[in-house]
């Protein structure tokens, strides 16, 4: 066990293949092949190397088809589309493990793949013919007989048995260079019909989707030529110039001295093979969607390498990061150095996410979020957006980093020439590039803003144990950054008109509406805060009047938000500034017309309608009923006033239809019929919602018999100078009775008497309690023999 844990040449990456055809890291260890007991057969076994726990068992199959591919890699799949891959530190280990896979399954271990590849629908038709089926015999490789090759392969490509086989014959034959000499003597000649007769046989290889064939394919000595029979396709009219492009065009910049050999003939392989990838090959129809798994494999494992083999040198990284921070490094030079860190970048995509989130970290410990304020500045418009790429790839992968960097910056400061000091800030600065964008249709804003939206989005900020990242960054971001941002919008609206209604700046708000919405909608206390402070809401129904719709339309749909949150600071907000007049007016402009900007509007009333928001109805109704009582083609509004009106009349029938009937007051005994005070719970229940909002209490009503009689109106203004007192052990008299008021507070009574007497008035008191106790939800008190009021039986306060 401790030679395999030790032994690099064993030293693997396991991979497994997801739904998404994307090869995901199961982790890194040593593979073994041994007997195991349990699995009656001898298996590959990788253990992890950190800490010895078995990451792969499995069991040699003799039907199992393995392939070795790259020289480092056997994949094979272990159970129907599950794909498995180990990828070796080592040519030698790789070799190693092969043999004894080949030895296993009885095979000659020169071979790439163990077995026939079939499809799984055609596996009982062929398993009689896998071993008789005879080897294809391919043509001499002459111009006379181009057709017949082309043939030959077009009809081996039709079953996958042919297909395996012609594949073994042109890998045994050495045919792919036989093929590429005969090209070059067609291109001679300017044979044209040959060279159509090429550029088929070539695409067939390919479509053979070996890992073998590729590697002759790609070797450096002929992937031009392989590329340049492909410049002739038949059904195109005109022929694609590739090599020229890649030779000419598309030229390598070694912006930073690559000493690394292998690393060097990496990339511009994995170069070469993308561009036959995207450009040479035809796009692949819907149905050849996994034609060329291989392929992409063979890219994708390039592209792995690479970047590991970057990330492991000592002086590659710090000295390109270094050259971009430095201010003396010329504007053309930084461009090479950021562009190749933007594809860098690209390539680390292909990582899995415990190697991509250890890529970042490096690149962070070595100054990317620094050399990106600094290139985010730049005056050259190709390097900005380099920056911007570059920090779109960072952010999306891991918001925290980026979070975490800047509330670490947030106490730093820089003195001016003038004394003054200016905190610098990656944030700002992104918040300053998107208002400041110079292109035309704002496509930079747009990617900034995306940046930004990703950055204050609660969803992806976690508690960590040192702090919770939510509430410290939102507290930064309203603190320093959220200024700038509404800056532009603020400048423009000061007179109640826009000040500037061009396309570009109309664009521009209409990003920053689009913050601030979502903004509206995540973070609640902070940007509440602002909006109310800053008078937002109604610089921003200024830019209804704009000309511009889908400027009108971003106001508006930020208004709806704030209402949909039916908050009453917000509503009360609405109201004192008369906010929905430039709403109406501008519903009233839009003369009826039936379009998107007139659908918005009624439906935010049809929102506050069926919401039942009752104060901004009476508000509405109230303060701008004149002006849209003529509009009919909708009901909205129609219903608004008849909902209004129905308040109007609850609230005066209220003293007249209170719950709690007659109360008796003499100078005898108080008693009530129980059946009376059943009948009086069951109305105030059925009562409760409608008649007591905003905080109004139940007023007995008393009709008195043998005693004065106190009117509703005269009972609920004592009750209610009670009530304003607020103030426990303040007293006033009530049906002749001395009453202490302490404030209690429940769903739908803002403040409600408790009742205590005097010690002469007790029995009275006690009785008035009981005529009371539906309105309080107090307890019920039972009298003894005597008359006098036994301890309470408590129940349940219904709230």
């Amino acid at each position: 066990m401790f030679d395999a844990m030790t032994d690099t040449k064993r030293r693997v990456k396991l991979y497994a293949l997801n739904a998404d055809r994307q090869w995901d890291d199961r982790g890194t260890g040593h593979v073994s092949c041994t007997y195991v007991e349990r699995l009656k057969g001898v298996s590959l076994l990788v253990r992890a190397e950190a800490d010895g726990a078995l990451l792969l068992e499995s069991k040699i199959q003799h039907d199992t088809v393995y392939q070795k591919q790259q020289d480092t890699l056997i994949v094979w799949s272990e159970a129907d589309n599950f794909d498995l891959a180990l990828s070796f530190q080592e040519k030698a280990g790789c070799e190693e493990i092969w043999e004894k896979i080949c030895s296993v399954q009885g095979k000659d271990p020169t071979i790439e793949t163990t077995q026939d590849i079939v499809e799984e629908s055609e596996d009982e038709r062929f398993d009689d013919l896998s071993d008789s089926a005879p080897p294809v015999e391919l043509p001499l490789c002459e111009i006379g007989r181009l057709k017949e090759i082309k043939d030959l392969f077009i009809t081996c490509m039709a079953t996958p048995l042919n297909k395996d086989r012609l594949a073994e014959a042109i890998e045994n034959d050495g045919y792919v260079r036989k093929l590429v000499k005969l090209f070059n003597l067609c291109e001679d000649l300017n044979n044209l019909e040959g060279l159509h007769c090429l550029y088929d046989i070539v695409k067939n290889i390919f479509l053979i989707n070996k890992n073998a064939l590729f590697e002759m394919l790609f070797a450096d000595d002929i992937i031009f030529d392989v590329i340049g029979c492909l410049e002739y396709d038949p059904t195109l009219p005109i022929r694609k110039y590739h090599r020229h492009h890649l030779k000419n065009v598309s030229k390598f910049k070694e912006v930073i001295l690559i000493t690394n050999l292998e690393l060097l003939n990496k990339i511009h392989q994995t170069h070469r093979v993308q561009y036959i990838q995207d450009v040479v090959l035809p796009t692949p129809s819907v149905f050849e969607d996994n034609m060329l798994s291989a392929l992409s494999s063979f890219i994708f494992f390039n592209k792995v390498e690479i970047v590991t083999l970057i990330q492991e040198d000592e002086k590659f990284l710090p000295d390109l990061l270094g050259q971009l921070q430095d201010e003396s490094t010329p504007d053309s030079r930084k461009l090479e150095l950021v562009q190749f860190l933007k594809e860098f970048c690209n390539f680390s995509q292909n990582l899995q996410p415990p190697q991509k989130e250890g890529f970042f970290r490096t690149l962070t410990s070595l100054g990317i979020l620094p050399m990106l304020e600094m290139t985010l500045m730049s005056e050259d418009v190709n390097i900005k957006q380099a920056a911007i790429d570059i920090l779109t790839i960072l952010v999306e992968f891991s918001p925290s980093v980026i979070r975490e960097y800047i509330l670490q910056q947030s106490s730093d400061t820089v003195t001016q020439a003038n004394g003054s000091e200016v905190e610098l800030m990656l944030m700002n600065v992104i918040i300053e590039q998107m208002i400041c964008d110079t292109d035309p249709d704002l496509g930079r804003a747009v990617q900034l803003m995306g940046v930004i939206r990703v950055l204050i989005d609660p969803e992806n900020m976690l508690p960590s144990l040192s702090k919770v990242e939510k509430t410290d960054f939102l507290n930064y971001f309203y603190k320093h950054s959220v200024q700038i941002l509404i800056a532009p919008l603020l400048a423009n609206t000061v007179d109640g008109e826009p000040a500037r209604d061009d396309y570009q700046n109309a664009q521009l708000l209409a990003h920053i509406l689009e913050l601030l919405t979502f903004c509206v909608e995540h973070h609640s206390y902070h940007i509440k805060t602002c909006i109310l402070n800053k008078d937002l809401l109604k610089r921003v129904l200024v830019l209804m009047k704009s000309a511009h719709k889908f400027l009108v339309l971003g106001a508006l749909r930020f208004m709806r938000k704030i209402v949909a949150l039916k908050d009453e600071f917000y509503n009360r907000y609405i109201m004192k500034g008369c906010l929905f007049g430039p709403v109406i007016d501008c519903l009233l402009d839009n003369n009826g017309r039936y379009n998107l900007l007139d659908s918005a509007i009624i439906e935010l009333f049809e929102f506050i309608k069926l919401e039942d928001i009752k104060i901004l109805i009476a508000h509405v109704v109230e303060n701008y009923g004149k002006k849209f009582e003529h509009i009919d083609y909708v009901q909205t509004f129609k219903a608004l006033r008849i909902r209004h009106s129905q308040q109007t009349e609850k609230l005066k029938e209220k003293p007249i239809t209170s719950c709690i009937t007659s109360v008796t007051v003499s100078t005898g005994r108080f008693r009530r019929d129980p059946r009376q005070i059943e009948d009086e719970e069951e109305i105030w229940f059925n009562n409760e919602d409608d008649e007591f909002d905003d905080g109004e209490a139940v007023v007995p009503h008393t009709g008195m018999t043998g005693s004065t009689e106190i009117t509703a109106s005269e009972q609920l203004e004592s009750i209610g100078k009670s009530i304003d007192k607020k103030c426990e052990g303040s007293s006033t008299k009530i049906f002749g009775t001395t009453v202490k008021t302490t404030p209690i507070m429940n769903n739908n009574l803002a403040a409600t008497p408790a009742l205590s007497s005097s010690p002469e008035d007790s029995k009275n008191s006690s009785l008035l309690k009981k005529a009371l106790v539906d309105y309080e939800g107090d307890s019920d008190e039972e009298e003894d023999e005597n008359g006098d009021l036994k301890s309470p039986t408590k129940r349940p306060r219904y709230t």
